[in-house]
């Protein structure tokens, strides 16, 4: 029996604890919170900070796991890929990398070699050091190191940095916080999977956001995407310069960007399977699952990517989205194929982006006229 070990057991997680549970694998969870909903699904569960990588490697040894994985967490990822390397586990990048993508200051600075697709960008460890910046508004203000669009925020002018420079760096665990041009286009969601180098996926979506809240907080993803095969394809080359600078090889890797008059620019990489369940979209629309890919990849050696046969249909992945503290009512839609809830009718929506929240998917297909 295989036994695998998944670093937190939130609505990002459930997948990949369902996908081992299916196949029969022992499953051995760990987050801070042994309130999340994965928690029941694991053989076992052990309450450990996932960033506490010592603790993690103990727990790994101890129960002489096989692998260790997470889906959906940025902050996942360098414990991952540490405790992997230190133990003699498969894994996807080295623990290098994996630092850089989730430090978005690091990652902006290795990105910068691009001849196209950078953000220019500022560093700021606290208030006094915009003195010396010269900044153009309006400006995409973050946390370093944070996920979930946590602590993002709009800014207009130097008296909004100094109104809301604490509420970002209250999410930045390395006390960073960073200042990126603000781009007015249309958002794109990249899936893509690499073997030995190579590209053997690549998949270019709509990402639909609200408008009213920053930061890009997710609404839908759309499959096929409206841009034309120019601009695909030039997101194409950012993609591989890209992954060829952060000397990513193997697995899954996640781009957010924007276009912004036929030009793509690299907004987020994360290398790992996205947070938005697009693994699921992607299956609908191409016959493609890259959650099975992954596993397959990381416990036999050889993921098998699949037909790729693209479908005439329009494929939607859209969240029920609620404001945080209301309480949870479900969305229903004739046309889904796919529907998960994340809270039991009534219960109260938690407090994570603070705008909008994550209380459920549904995926449907449309026909195209």
């Amino acid at each position: 029996m295989k036994k695998v070990m998944i670093l937190g057991t939130g609505n990002a997680q459930i997948d990949a604890i369902e996908y081992c549970k299916a196949r029969n694998y022992k499953v051995y969870g760990c987050s801070y919170i042994d309130t999340e909903c994965g928690v029941s699904l694991c053989d076992e569960f052990r309450k450990i900070n996932i960033t506490d990588i010592e603790s993690v490697s103990a727990y790994a040894r101890e129960k002489q796991v096989d692998l260790i994985y997470s889906v959906g967490s940025d902050i996942a990822m360098p414990t991952v890929n540490r405790v992997s390397e230190e133990l003699g586990l498969p894994h996807f990048i080295s623990s290098q990398t994996a630092e850089i993508c989730n430090k978005k200051h690091e990652m902006r600075l290795c990105l910068s070699k691009l001849e196209e697709g950078s953000v220019n960008f500022n560093i700021l460890e606290k208030l006094e050091d915009l003195d010396k910046v010269d900044i153009q508004f309006p400006k995409m203000m973050k946390p370093a190191d944070s996920q979930g669009q946590r602590g993002v925020v709009k800014v207009n002018s130097k008296e909004e940095i100094v109104k809301f420079f604490n509420r970002s760096m209250e999410y930045s665990r390395c006390r960073k916080v960073i200042l990126e041009d603000f781009l007015d286009g249309s958002e794109i969601s990249i899936n893509t999977y690499l073997l030995n180098g190579k590209v053997i996926f690549f998949l270019v979506s709509d990402r639909i956001s609200f408008s009213e809240y920053p930061g890009g907080i997710i609404k839908e993803h759309v499959l096929p995407t409206h841009f034309s095969d120019e601009v695909v394809q030039r997101c194409k080359v950012l993609v591989k310069n890209a992954l060829n600078i952060l000397n990513i090889l193997n697995g899954p890797v996640y781009f957010q960007m924007k276009v912004v008059n036929n030009v793509p620019y690299i907004i987020e990489i994360t290398p790992r399977l996205d947070g938005c369940h697009m693994w699921r979209l992607i299956k609908y629309y191409c016959n493609v699952d890259l959650l099975d890919m992954s596993f397959c990849h990381l416990l036999n050696g050889a993921p098998i990517c699949g037909s790729s046969n693209k479908q005439k249909e329009k494929y939607i992945l859209k969240f029920m989205c609620q404001e945080p503290g209301s309480r949870f009512k479900k969305v229903t839609d004739e046309n889904a194929i796919f529907s998960k809830c994340y809270y039991k009718a009534e219960e109260e929506i938690k407090h994570i982006n603070g705008y909008m929240e994550k209380c459920g998917y549904i995926i449907k297909s449309v026909s195209e006229q």
